[in-house]
């Protein structure tokens, strides 16, 4: 799969996958002969890891550890395995908490059927308002120009 293909289905740009890369936490191999870049299927869940780990608000320091026990989970002791997953479930968990809070927090503030209808109308009544105290200020000025001229 090339760049363009690995771009659309893991939903990063192609700008993006280029830096991954450039900084080494994705490495594609290359076509013989043009160069080009390969993505397996190995590299799009490295990129969908990625892509994931960054939403989440995870540093490019620690998306590279992650990377490191998703290509080897041996790659680290088994202890310090156990407590890095730990702490980034437990940020996620913090995340998820938040995000519940924000969203009842906004549907709290969501009008009503019945307020949407009377802020509907109000805005419409302070529209046709404005308007109407628009055009009559531009008769008036219209009206002095040609007294003064």
């Amino acid at each position: 799969m090339n760049i363009s293909q690995a771009s659309e289905v893991c939903g990063l740009s192609g700008k993006t996958i280029r830096y991954y890369e450039e900084i080494g936490l994705v490495v594609p191999k290359r076509q013989e002969g043009n160069d080009y870049r390969v993505y397996s299927g190995y590299e799009i869940g490295q990129l969908r890891l990625l892509q994931q780990a960054r939403i989440a608000g995870f540093s490019l320091a620690e998306c590279r550890e992650l990377l490191a026990l998703y290509s080897d989970p041996t790659a680290y002791s088994v202890d310090y395995t156990d407590q890095l997953v730990n702490q980034k479930v437990a940020h996620i968990d913090q995340q998820l908490a938040a995000l519940h809070i924000l969203r009842e927090t906004l549907l709290s503030i969501r009008p009503s059927s019945e307020s949407r209808d009377a802020i509907s109308k109000q805005q419409t009544s302070n529209t046709q308002e404005s308007a109407s105290s628009s055009l009559g200020m531009a008769f008036r000025l219209v009206g002095e120009f040609k007294e003064r001229g």
